[in-house]
């Protein structure tokens, strides 16, 4: 359902109201990803201009990872199981401010043309994100519950810098054609609104559908669940309360 610019207004006031005091610069229970494993990876790309807004997002004053405490540690846990197969976490997105979600929704209902960010969803056009599922107007990630990431060789090398003036080819084209990114190849890259980002999909090889099932399996395994448009979306538990503090560098 989507949100009245009156009603999301409310909505934030009342969140921001409510957020227990702050620990660190953080509510209760919210913790960095990096004070609880340094070793995941992160790769935060609503903080910088490598998304398909083409900008960095409200409420991103830093690219660090934000989850809720319990999320976290089943993350770490993750990566230690992981470890065993040579493999590891990295994360493109954990807590959303709420002001972020709504940033989404205008952007999706602004008749602007996408522009770069077309690679994003090369055969769908803007206006029909938010009605397929891909751009909602609440998200679990704002209850610093969920969380989007892929899976990483240990030790691999860091991926050339984005450049937002080169032309990169579509999230559904060959890795090398793709932006710039240091984890494993997954059928697409992060943030596809396609068909072929579905976890089950059919349509991608099968070196990476079998690195979507272990993926899977692993996250699973610690009681997260997928979100089936979208193979690196999952989330732990319930969704609570959202909010809409910003995202501070880690002190």
């Amino acid at each position: 359902m989507l949100l009245t610019a009156r009603g999301l207004a409310f909505l934030l006031a009342m969140t921001a109201l409510s957020a227990p005091a702050a620990a660190g610069g953080l509510p209760r229970d919210f913790v960095y990803l990096r004070d609880v494993d340094p070793g995941i990876a992160q790769d935060m790309r609503y903080a910088g201009p490598n998304n398909f807004t083409g900008r960095p997002l409200p409420g991103y004053g830093a690219a660090e990872c934000v989850l809720r405490a319990d999320v976290a540690r089943a993350l770490a846990r993750i990566e230690a199981d992981l470890a065993r197969q040579q493999l590891g976490l990295k994360v493109y997105d954990c807590y959303r401010p709420a002001r972020a979600v709504a940033a989404f929704a205008r952007w999706s209902r602004n008749d602007s043309d996408a522009g770069a960010g077309k690679r994003f969803f090369p055969r769908l056009e803007k206006r029909a994100l938010f009605n397929g599922g891909y751009i909602a107007a609440h998200s679990a990630h704002s209850a610093g519950n969920a969380v989007d990431l892929g899976l990483i060789a240990p030790g691999a090398p860091p991926a050339p810098a984005f450049d937002r003036n080169a032309a990169y080819g579509p999230c559904t084209a060959p890795a090398g054609q793709r932006a710039p990114d240091s984890a494993l190849d997954m059928g697409t890259g992060f943030d596809c609104f396609d068909d072929t980002s579905r976890t089950a999909s059919l349509a991608i090889a099968p070196e990476q559908r079998r690195r979507r099932a272990l993926l899977t399996a692993a996250m699973r395994a610690r009681g997260f669940h997928n979100y089936f448009r979208e193979w690196w979306h999952f989330s732990l538990g319930a969704r609570g309360r959202i909010y809409d503090f910003p995202i501070a560098p880690r002190p």
